[in-house]
């Protein structure tokens, strides 16, 4: 299941970073490296830090944006350094691996996003993650490499998921869930569909949205719907929507 988490790399600065990352992740059985926009590249220097780990550094996708790397993904979390004007659900690296745990035994993709050198990931990128998780350093002394971050990560997600499937937890009675994790490309679209319809019947204003949808984001990813639960939601606001303009068009036929 190890093979289910994608580590997902913001705008890295240094190439030797990347290079740490790899072997990191290798170090822990880990495979899928995404770098989104990099400003490195994966020069030799890359190469030799990552200690025999190149075939990550071959095989790493490059995307565009945050979004397009996350797009398949039921769960993203993003580390995060610093408290939010908005809280979101945080979770210690321990916490995010036995989550991790139960969304790859129901067959989710998962990514770990980790942000730039010098100042991590931005409010929006975060709001892009269905939680966060801090590592726990000594406040005196709090700064991490991010290839240092990645081997914490890492390490526990194997910790958490090579436990899983010793200790027999997927033979268990039952099941898990019926329908895997909404990835966020489908959250997403239900919360643009949903924007659309609190405009449209005059709930929200887009002149002055506030927090809004920010809060409502969260909402959502912090209850993890399924993709069963995302198509029955769109067919709401689609049902809404069909009803706004029916009441729209009889207003229109009084008129003439």
């Amino acid at each position: 299941m190890l093979n289910r988490i994608c580590v997902v790399m913001v705008n890295t600065t240094h190439s030797g970073n990347i290079g740490a990352a790899a072997r990191a992740m290798k170090n822990m059985g880990l495979s899928r490296l995404l770098l989104v926009d990099p400003i490195a590249s994966i020069d030799e220097e890359a190469i030799q830090r990552s200690s025999r780990a190149e075939d990550i550094l071959h095989n790493a996708e490059i995307h565009p944006t945050l979004e397009s790397a996350i797009a398949g993904c039921g769960l993203v979390v993003g580390t995060s350094a610093r408290s939010r004007s908005v809280p979101w659900p945080l979770m210690t690296p321990r916490q995010c691996g036995e989550r991790v745990a139960q969304a790859a035994a129901a067959g989710n993709d998962i990514a770990l996003v980790f942000g730039r050198e010098s100042r991590g990931l931005t409010n929006e990128e975060l709001h892009l993650c269905n939680a966060h998780v801090h590592i726990p350093t000594d406040e005196s002394f709090s700064s991490l490499n991010v290839a240092q971050a990645i081997q914490v990560m890492a390490y526990e997600m194997r910790i958490a998921l090579t436990q899983d499937e010793s200790s027999g937890a997927g033979q268990r009675w039952g099941v898990d869930w019926d329908y895997p994790m909404a990835t966020h490309d489908q959250l997403n679209g239900m919360l643009q569909h949903m924007e659309q319809t609190l405009v449209e019947i005059g709930f929200l204003d887009p002149n002055t949205p506030k927090q809004l949808m920010t809060r409502v984001r969260r909402l959502f990813q912090r209850a993890a719907p399924d993709r069963m639960e995302i198509n029955i939601l769109r067919g709401m606001l689609a049902a809404i929507q069909r009803r706004t303009d029916a009441s729209e068009s009889d207003e229109k036929g009084d008129k003439a």
